[in-house]
């Protein structure tokens, strides 16, 4: 048998970490490999975690509502050796610490000024040599607290631990002091009394710091009978930390323009029973605008970077993201990778795939991750134009607004005319510490252009 670490994953481009939303499976269920085992959150996307190996579920170290970051170990699952008594593949290496351990050693790391063996067996003093006799293992925390209370080793070997394979905690020890403290009567200790390297009231705070955080209650307010208090959700909660943060990070400007797309709308309308009949996706507006966009950023290739420090990123890749609505009105913005390099129905496929996939939430970090500029089609809840917030750590998105029929001024051959045309706005906001109005402004308008001179013969 093996005993493999399952760490928590990374899941998406700067993710550093997840919090543990459910359990789908508990200690002592049987998993197969890639089966789900947990469900888990990040600032981009819930998603469900696969199994690494095929076993059995021994213990759990990550508790539900707990934030882990990427690496950490969540759980372990024991294995069985391969059938002709072989040792596991190097991947699946052996669990040599228990979280508890880890978590002990960080803590005599912030307690003490070193916890590491001086060649005597880690300890100085009274119980040297009784450590380096001893019969199992005991951490450096709890070796540390032995010394600090005068425990000898023919004590600690008859604590009863509760960690990983027996391992006596900290937790173990605060129990057996206040237990030997209770039967001595007045607390005195029946060991030899050792100078003390370290206050007593330390490991006093040590031994009574509880095991869960305590609430910080917030005065009481009261609300008058015709207001209702809705709690945010957790999405709602990161979407407002995250435009908060772009509005402190970047100073916004942004640029308006109308354009003319009425020979959009006739092609559109062309083909979309086509492309339905034939792909059964719906041909909306968004691929054209996202076309429009990539063309642009190969334009004006500057647009298509983001700020670390007093450095820019010059991103090669061109990844469009687009920001989805969602039943519960909140907003997710999966992205089309490499938009440049597909042509126009691969762009139309793309976006009713990542579409159907958020409104269904099956959208996978990947899809999250990536993004080097946004579009938001506002136009689609029938807004004419908005001021648009940028995604971090881009410098720019791109917002359109509804299409209308318009009287508008048409330039024909015959003279300047009166004609019933298409129009809609566009609203560029960029990051003004790198993107200037000349900059702002031109990229803008190179989509507009695209849109306006949209080719009629364009076959899809």
């Amino acid at each position: 048998m093996a005993k493999i670490e399952m760490v928590m994953p990374k899941m998406g481009e700067s993710v550093m970490e997840g919090t543990i939303l459910t359990w789908l499976k508990s200690v002592g269920d049987t998993i197969e490999q890639d089966e789900s085992v947990l469900e888990v959150a990040t600032d981009k996307v819930d998603t469900e975690v696969p199994a690494t190996h095929a076993g059995t579920l021994v213990e759990i170290l990550a508790q539900e509502g707990d934030v882990v970051q990427v690496g950490a170990t969540i759980a372990v699952i024991e294995t069985e050796v391969d059938a002709e008594g072989g040792s596991t593949p190097s991947s699946q290496a052996p669990v040599q610490e228990s979280k508890e351990t880890k978590v002990e050693e960080k803590e005599l790391a912030e307690i003490m000024p070193s916890s590491r063996s001086n060649g005597n067996g880690g300890m100085n003093g009274h119980h040297a040599n009784d450590f380096a006799t001893a019969t199992r293992f005991y951490s450096p925390l709890v070796m540390s607290i032995a010394k600090e209370e005068n425990v000898s080793v023919s004590e600690l070997e008859t604590i009863e631990g509760t960690g990983l394979e027996g391992r006596v905690t900290k937790n173990d020890m605060f129990n057996f002091l206040q237990n030997r403290k209770g039967n001595n009567g007045n607390g005195s200790q029946t060991a030899v009394s050792a100078p003390q390297t370290q206050p007593k009231i330390e490991i006093k705070e040590q031994r009574q710091q509880p095991t869960q955080k305590i609430e910080q209650l917030q005065p009481v307010k009261s609300y008058s009978n015709d207001i209702e208090v809705v709690e945010m959700d957790r999405m709602r909660k990161m979407i407002a930390q995250r435009m908060v943060d772009s509005k402190r990070i970047s100073p916004h400007v942004t640029s308006f323009i109308e354009a003319d797309v009425t020979n959009l709308v006739n092609w559109r309308n062309k083909w979309k029973r086509v492309v339905k009949d034939r792909d059964g996706i719906a041909l909306t507006f968004t691929p054209m605008f996202v076309e429009a966009v990539a063309k642009a950023i190969q334009d004006f290739p500057k647009i298509n970077c983001s700020v670390e420090g007093d450095k820019i990123l010059m991103k090669k890749g061109i990844h469009v993201g687009i920001a989805v609505a969602l039943s519960n009105d909140n907003l997710i913005v999966p992205v089309i990778k490499n938009t440049n390099e597909l042509n126009l129905l691969g762009i139309t496929k793309k976006v009713s795939e990542l579409v159907d996939k958020a409104r269904n939430n099956k959208l996978s970090p990947d899809d999250l991750s990536g993004g080097t500029y946004t579009l938001s089609n506002i136009g689609s809840f029938g807004n004419m134009l908005g001021t648009p917030i940028i995604m971090q750590p881009q410098v720019a998105i791109m917002s359109v607004g509804a299409i209308v029929k318009k009287p508008a001024v048409v330039e024909t051959e015959h003279g300047d005319m009166i004609g019933i045309r298409h129009m809609m706005y566009l609203s560029h906001s960029y990051d003004h510490r790198v993107v200037d109005g000349g900059l702002g402004g031109k990229f803008v308008r190179r989509v507009a252009d695209y849109l306006e001179n949209f080719d009629v013969n364009t076959t899809i």
